[in-house]
């Protein structure tokens, strides 16, 4: 006979279910320090985005920069590289687009600040921009890396001393020919105020790319031109620097420009980046920058070996020399220019989307309205002449540097031939064909889908075709405002004057606009009707 079932007293139950609460709140808290410690342990490192302006020089401050942030303070860095002049830069540094980048003392005080009064020294010139920029910008500037990189201008060596120049003064005897970058005759520091202080004998006056101005000095196209004191190009190309007699440019040194944000949330930054301070001379960065343009090395392996000379930890970067001729430099960088393509399409094709989904709908109601057909032609043709990287700086404050900027840019170029080309093959719609469709009782609705957007379907893809071949070709320009793509080594090679690096970003920005033209060509040639084709004859 089975033993009957004896109940336990309560006071044991209720023990037992506290100790097996305990437990349940104990193994519920050893699972949630090891998610813990998990998660910490999977913590990304913090980003940061390094910025630096399009000249050789600021691209190896900015791998300066980054490198001992990543090894220094354990941050994870973005480059940013080839923003077109100081405007730019310092507009993304300020919206938040970018977290540092290397500035000049000089730059600050006149450029961007416009504080026109003398300077007594570089340390009075720092004090300046540092109160200045922290109380306007909320902008913290680091102790400088130990250079003056002010102003100069300068000639060619056999004509200098032909017409008895060594000053700054001694050119208003002489009408000469003056090629300027097209920053320097903008800025408040520069051109207009440098031809009034010392009256200058203006022959011409050219704007140009500041790397380019060597070679026209070298071939004799100009006689005088600005550059800085620590450009490598001073000394290998014999060039003689005037005398700034009247000190009209201030101290220029070179130090990292940092927001406040930065500091609070990774507060190692400033021990990082102090490594830096005081350790280089103008000599030391005039070799930095010939290492990369006479001896052809990336800014990050010239970096890289500079910080091993310091003592510096960080991650080494080993990359070797670019290749002297254009086919072993193409292959060298195949698979870099395989990303950068890639880069380019999503750029253009996400504008070109974009600029569809609005310039096809927009032409068909337009093709029924004669005032807003002329309107809409009328303002997608202004947006079409603003020059492409005024149309870049515009959308700057909109969205910041990046892709974002450069596919608004894009969408707003695209539009002109889209619109043009779909109001076009709408209205070339033979009337006759539209009243016989009417009469066989179609709506406006089936009309148009029916038979009108058929028959002009080749016609709005051709539009479609032009943008997007006109648009690869301008998106080369996006690397200006660091959107990257195939401009990237153009302007690269621009800032080192190296043609073949130039050649390794144009030549497969051609290929892939020629690409793009034949696919869709064959899209075009698809999409007619097959009435409408046209055969070759027998």
């Amino acid at each position: 006979m089975p033993r009957p079932l004896r109940s336990r007293p309560l006071c044991q139950r209720g023990q037992r279910a506290k100790r097996a609460g305990d437990f349940r709140d104990a193994l519920s808290l050893l699972v949630l320090l090891g998610w813990s410690s998990v998660a910490c342990a999977q913590a990304p490192p913090p980003a940061v985005v390094v910025g630096a302006k399009n000249f050789t020089e600021g691209t190896i401050l900015a791998e300066l920069i980054a490198q001992v942030l990543e090894a220094g303070a354990g941050a994870h860095c973005e480059r940013r590289f080839n923003l077109a002049g100081t405007q730019v830069a310092f507009d993304a540094l300020r919206s938040g687009a970018i977290d540092v980048y290397a500035e000049y003392t000089g730059t600050g005080l006149r450029d961007i600040l416009r504080d026109p009064r003398p300077v007594d020294g570089a340390a009075q010139a720092f004090a300046r921009v540092s109160d200045a920029f922290s109380r306007q910008y909320d902008l913290i500037w680091l102790a400088p890396f130990g250079f003056n990189n002010t102003y100069v201008l300068m000639m060619r060596r056999t004509q200098a001393t032909q017409l008895g120049v060594t000053a700054i003064s001694e050119l208003a005897a002489h009408p000469l020919r003056y090629g300027m970058s097209h920053e320097f005759l903008e800025r408040g520091d520069g051109m207009g105020a440098l031809r009034h202080v010392y009256e200058l004998n203006i022959a011409s006056l050219v704007g140009m790319e500041h790397d380019l101005a060597y070679r026209a000095l070298a071939e004799g196209a100009i006689d005088v031109s600005d550059g800085y004191s620590t450009d490598a190009k001073i000394v290998t190309q014999d060039l003689l620097v005037l005398r700034d007699d009247k000190h009209f440019f201030p101290p220029y040194e070179g130090a990292p420009l940092v927001r406040r944000d930065l500091l609070a949330r990774l507060p190692r930054a400033v021990d990082a980046l102090a490594l830096l301070a005081g350790r280089i001379d103008d000599e030391t960065m005039r070799r930095l920058n010939h290492a990369v343009e006479g001896e052809r090395r990336s800014p990050a392996e010239v970096a890289s070996s500079f910080l091993d000379e310091l003592g510096i930890r960080h991650q080494h970067v080993d990359d070797a020399a670019r290749a002297g001729s254009l086919l072993g430099l193409l292959w060298q960088r195949r698979w870099i220019t395989l990303a950068l393509t890639t880069r380019h399409l999503l750029l253009t094709g996400s504008a070109e989307i974009l600029a569809c989904l609005l310039a096809i709908p927009l032409g068909i109601i337009a093709s029924r309205r004669q005032r807003l057909a002329a309107l809409v032609l009328g303002g997608a043709g202004v947006l079409q002449t603003i020059p492409s990287i005024a149309l870049l700086a515009f959308m700057l404050p909109l969205f910041g540097i990046g892709a974002g900027t450069a596919i608004a840019a894009l969408f707003l170029y695209g539009l002109l031939p889209i619109v043009r080309n779909t109001l076009t093959g709408i209205r070339g719609v033979d009337a006759r064909v539209r009243e016989v469709a009417l009469g066989l009782g179609m709506t406006p609705f089936q009309l148009l889908r029916q038979v009108e957007l058929p028959l002009a379907t080749p016609v709005i893809l051709a539009g479609v075709r032009t943008s997007t071949v006109i648009n690869i070709g301008t998106a080369t320009l996006a690397a200006f405002i660091g959107a990257g793509g195939l401009g990237d080594p153009i302007v690269t090679g621009l800032t080192v004057t190296d043609i073949n690096l130039i050649l390794s970003g144009a030549l497969p920005a051609a290929a892939l606009a020629i690409g793009v033209d034949a696919v869709l060509a064959g899209i075009e040639r698809l999409a007619t009707p097959r009435g409408l084709r046209v055969r070759p004859a027998a």
